[in-house]
């Protein structure tokens, strides 16, 4: 990261308060414009990221493909609807007749792509253990110039419009076209993937089985790019659609070490999507690969777990127990793709 960065981008934050979006954008854009030179690779646990516009990254290193295992394919397509056309890798597991066909729905952070996200989750291999199709879509750089996902503006926050409307419509393409089983579809995401995992877990709790949320914010954390800010500092309350009672179950993984998301955005992920839980059994002094953990297990009143919680002590904004060769993965921790499948699959 550049040496000014955070200065900069807390100049940014002060020109939002003060009402001065202009001079707010270009501070936002001198930050960018900074921290795009070329850097040596950080180490996984490096926080100098910011997920609502940029992070920093080396030029010249594209992620490679993942490798794809025997009689899979990993398959490249574009999908067109309403609200744009987006690009799409879709890994295609040898199908199982002793398992239903799965759909896992998994989108990428802000500078991501499919190939990069596909590797450091590792969830292709999952994918071909519980017979999932694992579908990751590329936002396109003409809809936010850093292939984020606009998690914090309005009009992509409801079911009938925006990406939300657009990546449940490929969604369910894919699905019919490979028969999937329209109860095992489910999403998840990091930080701004993560925060619009969380949005269509709201907006079409009728196609969403469950969700899993990494370094993520809640549905309605923000409205606009001041509020996304004020969001990630943890400085902003939801303000939900009221669908989040629909019975989407999630599980949410975050770093007590994020700078760039803040953790209570967990706390508030929790609340929003676990507003049926009567009581929270915790667990506290875990051990997962190298990581001390808190799992918080949040239970209805029939004892059914509707939101699972993991707190990754000293972990950044990183995909937790992932590979490291993709961008934003830590190597320790626990593995968040095998407990979110693990959760997904409970039921």
């Amino acid at each position: 990261m550049h040496p000014q960065f955070g200065q900069l981008m807390k100049n940014a934050t002060a020109l939002t308060r003060a009402g001065d979006l202009q001079a707010a954008m270009a501070a936002i854009t001198e930050a960018l414009e900074r921290s795009a030179a070329p850097v040596r690779p950080s180490p996984p646990l490096d926080d100098a990221v910011i997920d609502v516009e940029a992070r920093v990254i080396e030029e010249g290193m594209p992620a490679a493909a993942p490798e794809v295992s025997a009689n899979s394919q990993f398959v490249s397509g574009h999908y067109t609807h309403r609200a744009g056309v987006r690009d799409y890798r879709l890994f295609i597991p040898p199908a199982q007749a002793d398992k239903p066909r799965a759909l896992v729905l998994m989108l990428h952070g802000c500078t991501q792509n499919p190939d990069d996200f596909a590797k450091g989750t590792r969830m292709n291999a999952l994918g071909a253990e519980y017979n999932a199709l694992v579908l990751y879509p590329a936002q396109a750089r003409q809809a936010n110039a850093q292939g984020c996902w606009n998690w914090f503006k309005h009009n992509h926050q409801g079911r009938n419009r925006g990406e939300p409307a657009l990546l449940t419509a490929m969604v369910q393409h894919i699905a019919a076209s490979h028969g999937v089983d329209a109860k095992h579809i489910f999403v998840a995401g990091l930080s701004a993937g993560g925060a619009m995992a969380a949005i269509l877990a709201d907006t079409h709790p009728d196609v969403f089985a469950a969700a899993g949320v990494h370094s993520g914010l809640a549905a309605g954390a923000a409205r606009d790019l001041p509020g996304a800010l004020a969001a990630m500092q943890g400085r902003s309350s939801p303000t939900p659609s009221g669908k989040a009672k629909s019975g989407v179950r999630m599980i949410v993984f975050h770093g007590d070490a994020d700078a760039t998301v803040h953790p209570s955005n967990a706390d508030q992920v929790a609340a929003t999507h676990g507003c049926t839980a009567v009581s929270v059994d915790e667990q506290q002094g875990l051990q997962r690969g190298g990581r001390f953990c808190r799992r918080r297990l949040h239970k209805d009143a029939q004892g059914q777990v509707v939101t699972e919680q993991w707190l990754v002590r000293g972990a950044g904004h990183a995909w937790s127990g992932g590979d490291p060769s993709g961008s934003y993965a830590d190597a320790r921790g626990p593995d968040a793709s095998a407990e979110m499948m693990r959760f997904f699959f409970e039921r």
